[in-house]
Order: structure tokens, then sequence, then C-alpha cells
């Protein structure tokens, strides 16, 4: 009984980190323009400043497995947090451009640690499970994502400053985060680990990248699919497809409710049906989404594509995150730091790469690549479990296994 309380307090405290997570992410990305007017950043410097915050993320998710070697991955969450709430603070506290360069890079930072303890968390927990947990967690970054993107959108609308609409967030998600914190749980797996075996085992170099590599290409190409709907959605339904600006704002919002929606059922899907034959129907969903938005004779024709998109991309992310951790059971820490890279590799590539061939060409013929390239994750598609197991790989267990120290026992 305890241990089944401690689960869902652990299981509760994430799904508040991963909302939080997605709400300051948002915040950043949906005010971009206005943070370019504030700093008077120049549109020629302007990707190199977005380029640097991904960039400094996969640096950060490399130190991040060396980190949990020494320390649990529930301590690094704990204290980084904070520091990326603060970080978009100081975006919106500066007035000179090297006081935007300094916050910009602290996000990407802490942004990139963020990402990978929040995800070592979910895997493990989600592996003491014994049963698909983790499409949950995500679900609740979507949350966040809708969340503050609709403060941005309030922001902007009454033309508040950048400090008046994040300060209040801050000062709200700070407070809740750490106090969350507390509950935290590092999951200790049964599978050959004594105390402390997860963050031995990230370190001892237990993770074979000719194996994770499958994974590491699905990832990449889910961001770069994820990347081609944040950033050219709303460009290609007002361009191509000829829609008022005001239904060219639509798609995006479409697309994280449906991500959400997806994603909120998608553990059941899991449970019912496996973790393979669930990407694989979320592969051939979401190219199914591309191609429709790629043939699209008109704006809402296209808004169908955009919303097959969401419910397809929406279950591939956290599922190869999973599925590195039931690859290596003993280093899981050490499998999800590494994989997240891939997701930032994904983001740099993605809109460049479909800006690039709309401007070479068209850019209904740009939607075409990220179809492939989804459509690929099909080859790759056995590296997410064996048959048809619910879990995968024949690591299912009783609830009662050990969960460690909460985080605030460290």
């Amino acid at each position: 009984m305890t241990t089944d309380v401690r689960l869902r307090h652990g299981r509760v405290s994430l799904g508040i980190s991963f909302f939080a997570q997605g709400a300051a992410f948002a915040l950043l990305v949906t005010r971009i323009p206005a943070i370019q007017d504030r700093y008077g950043i120049s549109d020629g410097l302007l990707p190199a400043f977005l380029a640097a915050v991904p960039i400094l993320a996969g640096v950060s998710s490399v130190v991040t497995e060396k980190l949990v070697a020494r320390v649990r991955p529930s301590v690094v969450l704990r204290w980084v947090q904070p520091v990326v709430l603060l970080a978009l603070l100081g975006v919106a506290a500066g007035d000179q451009l090297w006081q935007v360069a300094v916050a910009l890079g602290v996000f990407g930072l802490s942004v990139g640690a963020l990402d990978a303890s929040m995800n070592m968390l979910g895997v493990s927990l989600q592996r003491t499970y014994g049963r698909s947990i983790m499409l949950g967690f995500h679900a609740s970054y979507s949350l966040g994502g809708i969340t503050g993107a609709s403060l941005a959108w309030v922001g902007a609308h009454w033309h508040l400053s950048l400090l008046v609409s994040y300060l209040p967030v801050a000062a709200v998600l700070v407070p809740v985060c750490l106090v969350a914190s507390r509950w935290y749980a590092d999951a200790k797996d049964s599978v050959g680990e004594a105390d402390g075996g997860e963050a031995a085992g990230s370190a001892g170099g237990g993770v074979v990248f000719k194996m994770l590599l499958p994974l590491c290409l699905v990832m990449a190409f889910a961001y770069i699919g994820d990347s081609t709907v944040s950033n050219w959605s709303a460009k290609y339904l007002q361009d191509v497809l000829g829609s008022s600006e005001q239904l060219a704002t639509v798609p995006y919002n479409v697309y994280m409710v449906t991500t959400l929606l997806g994603r909120a059922v998608g553990d059941l899907g899991v449970r019912r049906f496996g973790a393979v034959a669930v990407v694989r129907v979320g592969s051939v969903v979401a190219a199914v989404g591309f191609a429709v938005v790629a043939v699209a004779p008109g704006p809402w024709v296209g808004m169908l594509g955009f919303t097959l998109l969401g419910f397809g991309l929406c279950v591939i992310v956290p599922q190869t995150f999973a599925a590195a951790g039931r690859m290596f059971p003993g280093a899981s820490d050490a499998a999800v730091a590494r994989l997240n890279v891939f997701n930032y590799v994904g983001f740099l590539v993605g809109s460049p790469l479909v800006g690039a061939i709309g401007d070479a060409w068209n850019y209904r013929a740009a939607m075409v690549v990220p179809m492939v390239l989804v459509l690929m994750t099909l080859v790759y598609a056995r590296s997410f479990g064996v048959g048809d197991a619910r879990y995968g790989g024949g690591h299912e267990r009783p609830r009662t296994v050990d969960v460690g120290r909460s985080s605030n026992e460290v």
C-alpha cells in the first residue's frame, strides 16, 4: 500500500513537471516576434539565437548522462526546472542584446537537463508500474503547451509586456514545482540493480549505440515532422492554400489539441495492442496527414491534414523514450539522455529543410519529405518491443516493486 501511494505521488508530481515545461516552452516560442522587437534582433541574427537553444540543450543532455551517475535524476530535475522558469523570466527582464543572449543560453542548457531528467523519471516509473503510462506524462506536456500558448495569446492581444506576461507564470510555477518535487520517485528496477544501480549503469557505458540508433532516427524523424507543423503550418495555410491571416493561426492550435487527445488515450492503446502496433498506426496516420496537407485544395482540407498529424505524431516520441528504457533496463538513464539529443537534431533540421525545399521548389513538395521520413518509422518499429507485448520486452512486473527513495530523502 505504501508503495502504491508513493507511485501515485511520484506520477502526479512528474505530471506537474511535464505541464510546467510545456507551458514554459510555449511561452517562449510563441512570443519570439515580441522578443525580437524588444531587443532589436535582426532577421539575419534571429536564426542564430534560435538555433543556439537546441544546440545548448543537446550538449546539456549529454552532460546530464554523466551527472546522473553521481546524483539521482530527481535531484537534477528538482533544481533545473526553476532555472528554466527563471531563465524565461530573464528573457523578459533585460533590455540589451547580451542579456537576452545569456538568458537564452541558460534556458537552452537547463532545458536539455530538464527534458532528459524528466523522461528518465518517466521511463523508470513506467517500468515500475509494469504498464504504459509514458504517454500520460507527455499529455501533461501538451496541456501545458496549450495553456502557455493561450497565455501568450492573451499577452499579445492585450499588448502586455513580456515581463508582465511571464512574471505571474514564473511566480506560480516555481513554488508549485519545488513543492511537487518532494514526491518525485526514482524507481529502482529489480533487474540486477543495487541501490543507485541505474546511475552506475549510466556511467558504465551500458548503452550500445548501434542498438539505440534506430530509436534515435525515429526520434529525429518525429521532431522533423513536429517542427514542420510548428514553423510552417500558418505560412502554408495562408500562402499556399489561400486562407485568411486569422484562419492561418488555427492549424497549430488544432495540432496541439489533437496531440493532447491522442496522448490522453494512447496508453490504453499500448496496453491493449502493444507499443509496436501503436507506433505503426501513428506513423501511418501522420504520413496520411502530411499527404492530405500536400494535396489539399483549400484551407479546410489542409486543417484536416494537420489534425491527422496531431493524432499520428503524438504517440511516437513518448514510446521512443519508453522503448529505450526497455532496451537498456540497466542503463536507461544513459539511453534516454543520448536519445534526447536527437529531439534537438530533428528540431534543428526540420524547419530549415522544409524551408529550403519550399523556396527551391514548392511547399507542397516540401511536405512530402517529412511524410517519407515519418513512414520510415515503420522500418524500425520492431525496436519498440517484442511481439505483441503490452509493455514490451518482457519487463512487466507487479506494482509492488520497490520504487527506491523519493527525492526528498536524497
